[in-house]
């Protein structure tokens, strides 16, 4: 599909960025709702992250995805956040206000749940969750479960003073069990979730006797390179219901896409075969 010189425009900033499926993914949409504009990825450096934030709206951006190492300046540079935002601590998704203002929010928690809700409705809600890692996915994870009612989450993590600190952000609903405790964790749970980078392709594996969790629990890696995760090909053995982690960065995109573009697009099975293709290349 041609732009023309009205051509809507947003992007994607990180360093480096060539890794991003967001342009891909965006494209994608782009094209399959007949919208006349372009998203664009834009590797900037650190040192000029401040300058590009002052620049973009002057060049007719309507807003940007944020990913590494950019995502605390830009919750820093951003003039409004959101509660998701502010509850993450980073911020992923910048629009450009009509007064010209910056609001930045974080949609990686809305793509993880959304991506659970669509993948296992029926997922045990009213039992208590365990998360495994303490990074910026595990922040955006334990907000949205906590938001869904979730009534407990049980966080470990290789480092517990990692886990202590980011338990303390969100109040006595996370209880902190250390790493050599994370399989009797699991008794009575009704998700896990792998926030980790343990079993991704180049990193060591995840040791973890999913034995211990229920018949009707889910699994959940965020990983998605590889795409089935030693993790969730255990889980798979065992008769689990297991979701894994590229619906979330699909169901992410969904929230920057809408207030850029104006749709509220879709994220369906010729769009994931689609980012497969990529991920496989």
């Amino acid at each position: 599909m041609m732009i023309s010189g009205a051509a809507r425009l947003a992007g994607v900033i990180g360093w480096p960025i060539a890794h991003s499926r967001s342009p891909r993914i965006h494209g994608y949409w782009l094209q399959q709702y007949g919208i006349d504009g372009a998203y664009i990825p834009l590797a900037i450096d650190p040192q000029d992250v401040d300058e590009m934030f002052r620049a973009l709206p002057k060049l007719g951006f309507r807003g940007w995805n944020v990913t590494l190492p950019h995502k605390e300046a830009a919750f820093r540079l951003v003039h409004v956040r959101s509660e998701a935002a502010e509850e993450i601590g980073a911020v992923n998704t910048v629009t450009v206000q009509p007064d010209g203002t910056l609001h930045g929010d974080n949609s990686d928690g809305f793509g993880f749940l959304a991506h659970l809700e669509q993948s296992a409705p029926a997922w045990p809600k009213d039992r208590a969750a365990v998360v495994l890692g303490a990074g910026g996915s595990a922040r955006a994870v334990c907000s949205a479960l906590l938001h869904s009612g979730v009534p407990s989450l049980r966080l470990t993590n290789r480092t517990r003073e990692r886990a202590d600190a980011l338990a303390a952000a969100f109040g006595s609903k996370i209880e902190v069990v250390d790493w050599l405790e994370r399989d009797a964790a699991l008794a009575g749970a009704g998700l896990l979730v792998n926030t980790t980078s343990l079993g991704m392709t180049n990193q060591s594996p995840l040791e973890i006797d999913l034995g211990v969790l229920p018949g009707d629990a889910v699994v959940y890696d965020i990983v998605y390179v590889p795409l089935e995760t030693p993790l969730l090909a255990d889980a798979r053995k065992g008769g689990l219901c297991c979701v894994d982690g590229l619906g979330m960065l699909l169901h992410q995109a969904r929230p920057g896409f809408q207030r850029w573009f104006g749709v509220d697009a879709e994220v369906t099975p010729e769009l994931r075969a689609s980012i497969v293709r990529d991920l496989v290349a």
